[in-house]
């Protein structure tokens, strides 16, 4: 998972990559976060509000709207007024100073939580995302690293068909500098531990548009 912090302090960006299984992105503020909303894609987005009032409202709304992002808002003044009205413009949560950083990293993690649950089921296939666990009918299979993410990412949007570059863009830290290969690789070796090991199917090639999570329990069918 990715998330984009922009104008956050460097030490609680760190304190959210510590404390959960993500990715972020840092931005300086709301200008130069456009550089990294259009090249990658992001599940939850932290700002620290710096008292540009308009300019911040207009952010949030697109946003919440137009990408359609969980939306945190880190603000150093305590404005019922402000509040009220980014909130209503699409923010997802405001944070007022003293900061706590265990309180922050909690709320994150419930945000993320509303998208994508922290454990997968579907019929005899489980993917427990906070172990990094992978097992059929309760028979653990070894799947780590960035082969587990892959997994993950795809069974968590199973009803899309996903590109290279947005599983690039939203698994490794820069992707503008690993070749799409290794996502072939990765999804060679997903399959080489569920298909031919267990004969079942997860991950179906869309020819030129990417790879699809295609699932689905015998017993369900």
């Amino acid at each position: 998972m990715r998330i984009l912090s922009v104008g956050v302090e460097e030490e609680l960006s760190r304190s959210v990559v510590s404390s959960l299984r993500v990715i972020v992105d840092e931005s300086y503020d709301i200008d130069d976060s456009s550089n990294f909303l259009r090249f990658r894609n992001y599940d939850l987005i932290l700002l620290d509000y710096d008292l540009e009032y308009n300019k911040t409202k207009k952010f949030i709304t697109k946003v919440s709207k137009e990408l359609k992002v969980p939306l945190v808002i880190l603000s150093i003044i305590d404005d019922k007024d402000t509040e009220i009205a980014f909130l209503r413009a699409g923010a997802d949560d405001f944070i007022k100073e003293p900061f706590d950083t265990e309180v922050i990293c909690a709320r994150v993690e419930a945000k993320l939580r509303r998208t994508i649950d922290n454990r997968i089921k579907i019929g005899k296939l489980t993917i427990d995302i906070g172990e990094e666990k992978t097992s059929y009918s309760d028979k653990e299979i070894e799947i780590k690293g960035k082969p587990f993410d892959i997994l993950v990412y795809l069974a968590e949007h199973k009803n899309q068909v996903i590109s290279k570059d947005r599983l690039l863009n939203a698994i490794w830290e820069e992707p503008e500098f690993i070749t799409p290969n290794v996502v072939e690789t990765s999804i060679n070796a997903i399959r080489q531990k569920l298909d031919k090991n267990l004969g079942i199917k997860c991950i179906e090639t869309i020819r030129r548009r990417g790879y699809k999570f295609c699932y689905v329990d015998s017993e369900m069918s």
